[in-house]
């Protein structure tokens, strides 16, 4: 009953993202896998050097979620902040920083993209890793150059695997909460006291960096893309209260 009335009193901004996001997370996942795999084909983020790649992608990624898990935290938490920050910052302001957040967060992606395939690549050039393929081909190698295939393979994937989601976005909104409501309490499950805004903001910032240096080989979350989001929320913001305008003071 509670949610319901929230929804009906989110603006429009935010209540129209989540629509979208909704309606082609099930065009991908209920009209059958030739036209979902189309729709990822097109829409989601490809590495700027795949043939598959369009510049407009950088956009359109950030409304595209495979799984329902993903698209159900990415949209409770626009639901939860969004309304929020859509208010202070005006509808057309606000949607001008959720989708600066999100294309900043793809151009993070496709950096870290281009930095990690150039660091294979340089790996699979030395020329003890080419002589080794050479001599004996790439899947016989010797003890040291056990990496090869496994960096070959990561190239590929690289190159071939898409980004999507609106996560760089909605944690740039995440971000624009913490900075104009430093001090606003909030709840967080299985912890028991509030805890204010901003240290819930630095903490996310926190556990996605340290993910990230951690380069688990089995993580698939782009988290420097996701830092990307709230690294460009934030100049966004800080440019705004030079400024002095597009929000409230506080």
């Amino acid at each position: 009953m509670k949610l319901g009335f929230i929804w009906r009193q989110l603006p429009p901004v935010t209540k129209n993202l989540i629509i979208i996001n909704a309606l082609l997370w099930a065009a991908i996942n209920l009209l059958g896998n030739r036209f979902g795999d189309m729709i990822v084909q097109y829409g989601a983020l490809h590495y700027f050097a795949a043939n598959n790649f369009l510049p407009s992608q950088l956009f359109t990624y950030m409304f595209l979620h495979e799984g329902f898990t993903h698209l159900f935290f990415n949209m409770f938490a626009l639901f939860m902040f969004g309304g929020v920050i859509e208010r202070t910052l005006g509808s057309g302001r606000f949607l001008f920083y959720y989708v600066s957040c999100g294309l900043g967060a793809a151009l993070i992606q496709e950096g870290v993209f281009a930095m990690m395939i150039n660091h294979y690549e340089t790996l699979l050039a030395s020329p003890m890793a080419m002589q080794e393929i050479i001599e004996n081909g790439a899947v016989h190698l010797s003890q040291h150059l056990v990496y090869t295939m496994p960096e070959m393979a990561k190239i590929q994937m690289l190159i071939n695997v898409p980004t999507l989601g609106a996560s760089g976005a909605v944690y740039g909104i995440l971000l624009a909460f913490g900075f104009l409501y430093p001090r606003q309490p909030i709840y967080l499950m299985f912890i028991p006291v509030p805890i204010q805004a901003r240290w819930v903001v630095l903490g996310y910032g926190a556990i996605e960096l340290l993910q990230a240096i951690n380069n688990n080989p089995s993580d698939n979350v782009a988290h420097l893309a996701h830092l990307g989001g709230m690294i460009f929320g934030l100049l966004i913001l800080f440019y705004w209260r030079r400024k002095n305008r597009g929000y409230h003071q506080y």
